[in-house]
């Protein structure tokens, strides 16, 4: 099994050294905007600890995130007024995986309405940031 890199982007994001649009944060996990969105309010959720994937991450960790996943969808969910959300998990190159630290997406998603390409057209920031908020407003409402 390759070894993780801590110089992925999210690795850098998560030490600060590349801005994010953040939702959430606690002893654990980190969620932010994917600023290359396959659909409105598209987010990632991130363990702390370092693993590639799931395949090499740890129960406790594994055991933490998702829980946190849950919490973030139902927000997205009720910030997007969304008809569904979905979740998607890749590991390894094969499998669609591009940054080889272990993350969630999370997608609200609209009856009729596509996911968009992960095309690495990147979003405006001033959308991410409004974006941002609309889920931080639905974690504050509980």
């Amino acid at each position: 099994m390759t070894s993780y890199d801590d110089g992925n982007i999210f690795a850098k994001i998560l030490r600060g050294e590349i801005p994010s649009h953040r939702v959430y944060e606690d002893a654990d996990t980190v969620a932010f905007m994917d600023v290359m969105p396959q659909g409105e309010g598209h987010l990632l959720v991130v363990p702390k600890a370092p693993s590639r994937n799931l395949l090499d991450a740890s129960p406790e960790t594994l055991a933490k995130l998702l829980p946190v996943v849950q919490k973030l969808a139902r927000a997205a969910k009720t910030a997007f007024a969304a008809d569904g959300v979905t979740i998607l998990q890749f590991n390894e190159q094969a499998a669609g995986q591009t940054v080889f630290h272990l993350h969630v997406h999370i997608v609200p998603r609209f009856e009729g309405v596509p996911l968009r390409p992960h095309s690495g057209t990147m979003e405006k920031p001033e959308i991410l940031a409004a974006n941002a908020e609309k889920v931080r407003a639905a974690l504050s409402a509980g």
